[in-house]
């Protein structure tokens, strides 16, 4: 369509004169040395970690099994345990201790978690609970004798009588213990009252061995709430004895489902296990029926199996409405999606579409990443508003629509960072959340035609956001990071910058390979951020120190401008500026006189080595406009001087 001109002639004729004006030089804060500069990685690569950001000739990581029995009073809302730990190190040094993370003592009412916890609304803690919790050891045994231990916050030390040797040296220890539930456990554990009985999303539920590796050692940062988990790899048996309503999940394949499902739940189990679509298994009716009719003092014993996992978690409630159906994996495999909610979470829209959620969410990731390891995906409707665990997750038991799909989908996308890909959630929380925030941009946008994208993000608005002077780098362990920008900075800024990097920078096929590589190569290990680095460089055959340091390491903003047009006989010269310290390629349409657009692009590069950029733009015609990032898709943080208008 054209635009009929109706400005006043002055106004016209002023304009025209200023055409061939440059504008006004702003100073610029850019330093390409400073940039580019060589150096960034602090370590060479190793015999345990290559250069090329894949796992050394010699890498090594501990191993430990778990075997759990675990006996839940509903009641009293305590769980009453024994768990022996199989532990196996594969180091190259003797240990003389072992350290244990005892994650329920956050809930004890002298614990640093606790202690730290600002007046102001917080996820962390128990969250307004008159409560003291956390764990009561009954004993800690080597064997079959009592264990030198102490126990410091949420972290206990086990001095071992004899060193536990390098290179294969095993040793078992069993632990004796019970704790009450917390109602709110950080967002992350808790229990949810329902009309027809309590639900239990039970996590962080059993002394799990500390990570000891070649970065840190012993990793024994306590538990405080912002950072997450790093754990080792193994096998875990769990036994759950709870009340004989109450219908168990966990992550895991269910090894007697002869024993605790009745005739008919067990022939719609089956059914279920080999069906595209929905298949109800325990229903609302039969939830009420069974309620009314119940022996609360009669148990069941529900036995689970996962293997090589990093954690275990489960659910238990007479209240579960239980469906399921199956999921189609790559090379003919099969897993089985499951969804356990209340009544008051059926209808609607809500959680009667969860198991379509699941099933949809893990057959795109494993489709596009890597295929999903686990016998069952099992989603939870839960009081925690959204929390990961291998197999298993809990999500809010009001969410519904877009808001069910969006947070089912991002926990499910934790299966691959940091359940596959084992990176340390304590000290790099962006490695898991920002990648996945990332991966759930993609799988929003496949899911069932686009039902729930809302298109593509303005990144010039983004920028005020992502690149605020106020926020600390992404690059900050969460635990020194101020809460309120835990979202910005583990979330969005590092989910942004992937897509950044696939989108503009590398471009899809580059990216998709590069990412593919880094998950294969460090699935059910522990990578470091230069590992990734490393790899993404080494696959894409990029350097890409200036985006890391300036995006990751850095807090830094873009700011690139269009200062000048100058016609001349061959063509048009058009004068570009870099005025912040963040480089990025240069994306710029160019409009000539007859109304045509070309689309022009410049490797970061051009940066370099300078501040200031002029390019040829060849053309016969007279370039009546310049636009830079015309589709908005930079994290420009002053988008008024990307224009220039003859």
């Amino acid at each position: 369509m054209r635009l009929t001109n109706t400005l006043p002639l002055k106004v016209l004729v002023g304009m025209l004169c200023l055409s061939s004006v440059a504008f006004a030089q702003t100073e610029s804060n850019y330093d390409y040395v400073e940039a580019f500069r060589p150096g960034f990685y602090e370590t060479n690569g190793n015999e345990y970690r290559s250069a090329s950001g894949n796992p050394g000739p010699k890498y090594w990581q501990n191993a430990v099994d778990y075997q759990l029995k675990a006996t839940l009073d509903d009641e009293a809302r305590t769980v009453t345990a024994s768990v022996t730990i199989d532990y196996t190190n594969n180091s190259p040094e003797a240990l003389d201790y072992l350290w244990i993370q005892l994650d329920q003592n956050m809930f004890k009412e002298d614990a640093i978690g606790n202690k730290i916890i600002p007046l102001t609304n917080s996820r962390y803690g128990a969250k307004g609970e008159e409560f003291d919790g956390g764990y009561k050891i009954a004993s800690v045994k080597i064997g079959n004798a009592a264990a030198d231990y102490y126990v410091d916050d949420t972290r206990m030390q086990v001095n071992l009588p004899q060193e536990l040797k390098e290179n294969g040296g095993t040793i078992q220890l069993t632990i004796d213990y019970s704790y009450v539930v917390p109602k709110y456990g950080s967002d992350r554990t808790g229990v949810l009252e329902t009309k027809n009985g309590d639900i239990y999303s039970i996590a962080q539920w059993y002394p799990r061995m500390a990570v000891f590796d070649d970065i840190l050692g012993w990793n024994t940062d306590p538990y405080i709430g912002p950072g997450e988990f790093y754990l080792d790899y193994g096998d875990v048996d769990v036994e759950i004895t709870a009340p004989s309503d109450h219908f168990v999940v966990l992550g895991g394949e269910l090894l007697n489902p002869d024993e605790v499902l009745s005739t008919e739940e067990l022939k719609r189990w089956k059914k279920a296990q080999n069906s595209d679509e929905t298949v109800i298994i325990r229903s609302q009716e039969e939830v009420i029926a069974n309620r009314a009719n119940s022996n609360t003092k009669e148990t069941k014993t529900w036995k689970y199996r996962l293997e090589n996992t990093r954690d275990i978690a489960w659910g238990s409630s007479a209240a579960f409405i239980i469906d399921g159906a199956k999921i189609n994996l790559q090379d003919g495999k099969t897993s089985f999606a499951l969804s356990a909610y209340p009544q008051e979470s059926n209808g609607g829209n809500a959680w009667e579409r969860s198991t379509e959620y699941v099933k949809a969410s893990v057959e795109h990731y494993s489709e596009m990443w890597f295929n999903y390891p686990y016998p069952v995906a099992v989603n939870v409707a839960s009081n925690v508003g959204g929390m990961e665990y291998p197999a298993i997750v809990f999500c809010g038991y009001k969410a519904k629509g877009a808001s069910l799909w969006g947070v089912t989908d991002h926990e499910f996308g934790h299966i691959w960072f940091p359940m596959i890909v084992g990176s340390n959630e304590r000290h790099h929380a962006w490695m898991d959340e920002g990648f996945n925030t990332f991966l759930n941009g993609i799988s929003t946008e496949h899911f069932n035609d686009g039902e729930y994208y809302r298109g593509k993000q303005d990144a010039n608005k983004m920028a005020a956001i992502l690149t605020n002077p106020a926020l600390e780098p992404v690059m900050t362990a969460p635990s020194v990071m101020n809460e309120r920008h835990m979202g910005i900075l583990a979330y969005y800024k590092p989910g942004f910058g992937m897509k950044l990097l696939r989108d503009v920078i590398l471009g899809p096929e580059r990216f998709d390979k590069a990412l593919r590589v880094y998950i294969n190569e460090w699935a059910y290990k522990h990578p470091t951020p230069e590992d990734f680095f490393r790899t993404m460089e080494n696959v894409s055959g990029q350097k890409l120190s200036w985006f890391w340091r300036g995006w990751f390491k850095s807090n830094w903003q873009l700011d690139q401008a269009v200062t000048n047009v100058e016609q001349k006989t061959e063509g048009a010269v058009i004068s570009i500026v870099n005025l912040e310290k963040l480089p990025m390629p240069v994306i710029a349409d160019i409009t000539t006189a007859s109304g045509e657009t070309t689309r022009v692009t410049l490797p970061v590069e051009v940066w370099e080595r300078n501040v200031n950029w002029d390019f040829l733009f060849e053309t016969s015609e007279d370039v009546v406009k310049v636009e830079l990032d015309p589709d908005k898709v930079l994290p420009d943080s002053n988008p008024s001087n990307n224009t220039w208008k003859k």
